[in-house]
């Protein structure tokens, strides 16, 4: 669906509404850490410990607003549950692959470069339902493989998070495979969630005359989050 050259929805862009935009980008950037508490679970934690695993995966996953609003990207122009579940589990994959070798293998990769190309993935997602590069350039990228290759990216941030604590290599295999159970378990969920949403609102109005402006919103998050963590970067 190519609504790029539409500027209609204009109209309905108000400055409250970037004002909430901002608040939540910057608090996006910021999801994608630890909690104190967490951290001292995960460097005082010796052997297996699937269950705790498990809900830190979920719990982080639940709050990433990184992913989730790559997530509403993905789904926005999606409405057969066929096509959902094929898209997210391209995600999942590449999510799942990228966090497990990540942290088993000892991927040492800049946190910030990787969560300023995490934050770029959203604005991609964004320009690409508008149809940004079928009408700027006229070529429209293989939506399942950017997919794909931003999960491998999204896995990344969280690796390299993780390595920044002293892990303890004692049962590290079965607790990052727990670890990552919970973030598949707390991606359905929140996924549950968005589309209660967003089938209500398709059957709305309102969903045809906001495509623009919610996908312009879309993009600026995604642009506030990666000048945040590119800030980080240049300022090590």
């Amino acid at each position: 669906m190519t609504v790029f050259h539409s500027s209609t929805d204009w109209r309905f862009w108000h400055p409250w509404v970037l004002a909430a935009l901002l608040s939540f980008a910057t608090a996006a950037a910021l999801a994608h850490g630890v909690s104190d508490a967490d951290k001292g679970f995960l460097e005082g934690t010796t052997g297996v410990q699937i269950l705790p695993f498990l809900y830190l995966g979920a719990k982080h996953m639940v709050t990433g607003y990184d992913h989730l609003l790559f997530l509403c990207g993905v789904i926005f122009f999606l409405y057969r549950m066929k096509d959902i579940g094929l898209y997210v589990t391209l995600f999942a994959v590449g999510h799942s692959t990228t966090l497990l070798m990540g942290v088993i293998n000892g991927w040492h990769i800049n946190a910030y470069l990787v969560d300023t190309i995490i934050g770029l993935s959203i604005v991609y997602r964004a320009f690409d339902n508008l149809g940004g590069f079928k009408t700027m350039f006229g070529v429209q990228p293989n939506k399942k493989a950017s997919v794909l290759i931003f999960g491998f990216i999204h896995g990344l941030g969280l690796a390299t998070k993780l390595q920044d604590f002293s892990l303890s290599r004692e049962g590290l295999v079965p607790n990052m495979i727990a670890f990552n159970v919970g973030v598949e378990i707390g991606q359905l969920l929140a996924l549950g969630m968005i589309l209660v949403v967003m089938r209500y609102w398709r059957s709305t109005a309102s969903f045809a005359r906001h495509v623009v402006a919610s996908n312009v919103v879309l993009m600026t998050a995604g642009f506030v989050l990666a000048g945040f963590q590119f800030t980080g970067f240049l300022s090590q």
